[in-house]
């Protein structure tokens, strides 16, 4: 099980959808690091298709890590992505993501802060 998101790309503020939204049925997931998949909410055409989001072919693998370390319906992640160059173009505050498991919706989350990474020095 990861621990930790050694080099997340940004900050965000999750909320989680009640089980009566479609949401887990089990609450926020308690493991210090959740994966799951994410797209983001652009506005595009794609978002009005039939199955969006879960046929959105900007879908990509994300990482959370809670900065606080009790699960809560709405708190602040840490965010990180398995391929974080397909996520980048997306990537800036006020950016919002739709969490999701399988073709579920189970959260969405707004980027409060766009981390720098030093890869370009």
């Amino acid at each position: 099980m990861l621990e930790n998101i050694e080099n997340p790309l940004a900050l965000a503020t999750v909320t989680w959808l009640s089980p009566e939204q479609g949401g887990r049925r089990s609450g926020p997931p308690s493991a210090p690091v959740y994966a799951s998949t994410t797209t983001f909410r652009t506005g595009d055409a794609v978002e009005s298709e039939p199955g969006w989001p879960a046929t959105d072919p900007r879908t990509v693998s994300v990482l959370l890590q809670r900065v606080d370390s009790t699960p809560q319906t709405t708190e602040v992640a840490k965010v990180g992505f398995l391929a974080p160059d397909l996520a980048r173009p997306y990537l800036h505050e006020g950016a919002e993501l739709v969490i999701l498991e399988g073709p579920k919706q189970v959260a969405h989350a707004v980027i409060t802060e766009v981390l720098i990474e030093d890869e370009q020095a």
